[in-house]
């Protein structure tokens, strides 16, 4: 195999990009000058060597602890649990959240063989259990597989005196009923507040 033929199978792996998209990077790559491309596998090494999961929440850190459990001022006992790293920057950004954050490192999904121990369940139930937390939060994606990892961990967290909640699914602000699926609506209803 060539290097410009190994060069595409690689970028080729990662999520979202094609065969055809590896290609145009491969050859973009190619075309810039040299130095620029040794900048980025230096960047690439970099991070393959000193990034790695926080000990307390599973986030990506070159420390032991990340920013966010690192900080004295984030609520202690408010956990939100994501599934993987690039949602904890997410929902920070978005929302202002003070708590701090758990990684599970995935969803449950049995038809790709990821069951609860290939998942920081036991860390997230040890910090419930250790640190005094009052509320988790599940973040999980609303998919199917969302659904029955926060449907998991509320059952697991069930004997133990924490509040589980889930984060609120509706209606995008700016749609249209008539765009809107039926699941989504049906949350929606379902979740529906009192206007006072």
């Amino acid at each position: 195999m060539s290097v410009i033929e190994a060069l595409v199978t690689e970028l080729a792996r990662l999520p979202g990009i094609g065969r055809k998209t590896a290609q145009r990077l491969t050859f973009h790559l190619l075309q810039q000058p040299p130095d620029q491309v040794v900048r980025l596998a230096a960047a690439l090494q970099a991070a393959a060597e000193r990034v790695r999961p926080c000990d307390a929440c599973g986030n990506l850190t070159e420390t032991a602890l990340c920013a966010i459990c690192a900080d004295p001022r984030r609520e202690p006992t408010l956990l939100c649990v994501v599934e993987e790293p690039s949602a904890v920057s997410v929902v920070d950004r978005a929302t202002g959240f003070r708590g701090r954050y758990h990684v599970l490192g995935g969803r449950l999904s049995p038809l790709e063989g990821v069951g609860p121990e290939a998942l920081r369940m036991e860390q997230l139930v040890r910090r419930v259990e250790q640190d005094g937390v009052l509320e988790v939060i599940l973040a999980t994606n609303p998919s199917m597989e969302g659904e029955v990892t926060a449907t998991y961990i509320q059952q697991l967290l069930a004997g133990h005196a924490v509040r589980v909640t889930r984060l609120a699914r509706g209606l995008p602000m700016g749609g249209e009923l008539e765009y809107v699926d039926t699941v989504t609506l049906a949350h929606a209803l379902t979740a529906r507040q009192d206007l006072r």
